[in-house]
Order: structure tokens, then sequence, then C-alpha cells
């Protein structure tokens, strides 16, 4: 990941959490950046085995691609 996609990473943390509890990253164990869809995914599984949620997708530009959400 380069400069630009933290600067971006940044500055999407910092949109959503802006929007208070209506956000999608809190919850997030762990970011990975996917350079084929230009965005982050924001996985809430637990040590990476447990999952109850789909991870969300935020675009570079801040834009919410998925919302992620429950499995059951």
């Amino acid at each position: 990941m380069g400069s630009k996609e933290l600067q971006a990473l940044i500055e999407v943390l910092q949109g959503q959490l802006a929007q208070g509890r209506d956000n999608v990253v809190v919850g997030t164990w762990t970011i990975q950046y996917d350079q084929e869809r230009s965005a982050f995914t924001f996985n809430k599984c637990e040590d990476g085995v447990y999952c109850e949620e789909r991870p969300s997708v935020v675009g570079l530009d801040g834009t919410v691609l998925d919302k992620g959400g429950p499995l059951f």
C-alpha cells in the first residue's frame, strides 16, 4: 500500500467515525486493501476464525460498497 492509499484510509476512518453509531468500521479486527477493487475491507472476524459478520467494504473515495452484516 502506498502513501495515496494510506491517506485514503485515514480519510475513510475519520469519515466513518464522524458518522457516530451508524458507521461500518467499528468492530473491525483487521483492515485489508484490495488493489483490484481499490477498496478497503474491514473484517469483523475475531482472530480470523470465528465470524458472525461479513466484512464491510469501503472504496478509496469513502463510498461504502458493502455495509457488511450478519451471516446468520
